[in-house]
């Protein structure tokens, strides 16, 4: 299914500020909040694509990606949680503060998420360097990366066995402590996080012999990643939940791949757009000639027109590089360079002397002059 707009989905303006589209994600998980909707699939789908459109638009770097390439500019992520395999629970573990105590009564779906602190693995940064032709029609790349994982001996628990694992005894497994003080206006009741959990609500006896305790071990994993085309130098792709496990459950981190660029031995990109620089010779410049010039997929024969000037801007349309989203693509541009030499032999020095003598080289307002492009056939065959 085709992805909706994220201010359509959060129903903003696409100037609205970070305070509009929070209270729009607020109204527009409220009502499809999954204590309030138990059992409709479709409202959970739209809880998750509004968790998907404020993750993006509240992060100033996802969004400006997202005005700039749309749903093409999160390739490589979900972009947030709707295509990741995000859990509801890891939206609450995200996001959970901002709906408050608006779901207190509705059979505690919430409060039993949000009382406890929902770990989240760290994020991890590579980079993937791509050449002119990756660029142009997309890539997949297989990238090995060092990361922690969840403990295969104990399922991610840190504890022994199922037995060594029980409620704390402080917080009763809330993962927080309520505090009762007396003020001057009366009672005042503040929360926090338990001290001897942590927040986590467990308490492990007996530690899993293979992670100690945590929940997880370094391993090396080979993560496939898709790169789109006419992505460009210093773009980011967020891949969710594909960094490092969090301790004893909870979110897993992010992949982070950096897009850096290798240089083309004869194309300089611009943008979308790829310049060549072509030196011809003065003769070729004077009556035409016929060349080749290197594109991404191979080389196009193009014509230099007789009389053409140095610095002169020949555009082949079309041949340049895609524009991320999918729409459009650039041109190669190529800078005509007329090649001076240096050094000349006799024979070469009387021609030119005779051009000179001729007043043949004396700029003339008519650039199409036949008769001029006659004489310099006769003292160049």
């Amino acid at each position: 299914m085709e992805k909706r707009d994220y201010y359509e989905v959060l129903g903003v303006s696409k100037n609205a500020s970070k305070e509009e589209i929070k209270k729009a994600y607020r109204k527009q998980a409220l009502k499809y909040h999954p204590d309030k909707n138990p059992g409709d699939k479709k409202a959970e789908e739209r809880f998750k694509e509004a968790a998907e459109a404020y993750e993006v638009l509240s992060n100033d770097e996802k969004r400006s990606r997202y005005d700039r390439f749309g749903h093409a500019g999160m390739s490589g992520s979900s972009g947030g949680f709707g295509g990741s395999g995000m859990t509801v629970e890891d939206i609450f573990a995200s996001f959970g503060d901002i709906f408050g105590d608006a779901f207190g009564g509705f059979g505690g779906f919430t409060s039993g998420r949000r009382s406890r602190r929902v770990n989240k693995g760290t994020n991890l940064r590579v980079k993937v360097k791509l050449n002119l032709n990756e660029i142009s029609g997309g890539a997949e790349k297989k990238i090995k990366v060092k990361k922690y994982d969840t403990c295969t001996a104990c399922g991610g628990t840190g504890a022994a066995d199922s037995n060594s694992i029980s409620n704390c005894p402080t917080c009763h497994g809330t993962g927080q402590v309520t505090r009762v003080t007396n003020t001057l206006l009366g009672q005042m009741q503040t929360s926090s996080i338990c001290p001897s959990c942590g927040g986590e609500g467990k308490t492990i006896t007996r530690k899993c012999a293979q992670c100690y305790g945590e929940g997880i071990v370094q391993k090396e994993e080979i993560i496939k990643i898709n790169i789109p085309a006419g992505v460009g130098k210093g773009m980011q792709m967020t891949l969710s939940g594909k960094g490092n496990a969090a301790r004893r459950g909870g979110v897993n981190g992010d992949l982070l791949v950096v897009i850096e660029e290798e240089e083309h031995p004869e194309l300089i990109r611009e943008g979308n757009d790829l310049i060549y620089n072509l030196f011809i010779s003065i003769p070729d410049a004077i009556l035409g000639t016929y060349v080749e010039i290197p594109t991404v997929e191979n080389n196009v024969k193009i014509k230099i027109e007789p009389g053409t000037q140095p610095g002169k801007i020949l555009r082949l349309r079309g041949k340049g590089l895609p524009e991320v989203n999918g729409y459009g693509r650039g041109d190669i541009l190529v800078n005509v360079n007329v090649w001076i030499p240096k050094n000349m032999t006799k024979e070469e020095s009387r021609i030119i002397e005779k051009l000179k003598e001729s007043g043949s080289f004396i700029p003339r307002p008519d650039k199409n002059d036949k008769g001029f492009f006659e004489r310099m056939r006769g003292y160049f065959d």
